[in-house]
């Protein structure tokens, strides 16, 4: 199976494994908020025109696997995709109309690491 995507002058294939806490790792992400959060974070992957491949929503982190094109750093795409599902969480669960400044959702931090392709294919 050939994952290779394209654009204009390049052929790519870039998977990160991505994951962020909520701020001082509160275990809020249960009942409600949990059935719309992987909605949210799927929209705005697609209005960066990336893909979440996978996704898991522990109690206090989320895990995902996602496939970011070239043209967006993974610092770009992961920022917009925390604060914006920061505003959207403030504003639906909540009750906030504005996101004042001080308002912060997820924690400042992230991990990412890069999923490569088998080692014996590189070697090859």
């Amino acid at each position: 199976m050939n994952n290779t995507q394209c654009l204009s002058h390049a052929k790519w294939e870039c998977k990160y494994h991505v994951v962020w806490i909520p701020k001082c790792r509160r275990k809020v992400l249960y009942g409600e908020l949990r059935k719309h959060l992987g909605e949210i974070l799927r929209e705005l992957a697609w209005q960066k025109e990336c893909k979440i491949l996978e996704g898991y929503l522990q109690s206090d982190h989320v895990h995902m696997l996602m496939s970011i094109p070239l043209k967006y750093s993974v610092a770009q795409v992961v920022g917009y995709i925390k604060g914006k599902s920061a505003i959207q969480i403030a504003r639906s669960y909540l009750g906030q109309r504005k996101n004042y400044s001080g308002m912060h959702f997820w924690a400042r931090g992230y991990y990412v690491s890069t999923v490569g392709t088998d080692e014996g294919v590189v070697r090859a």
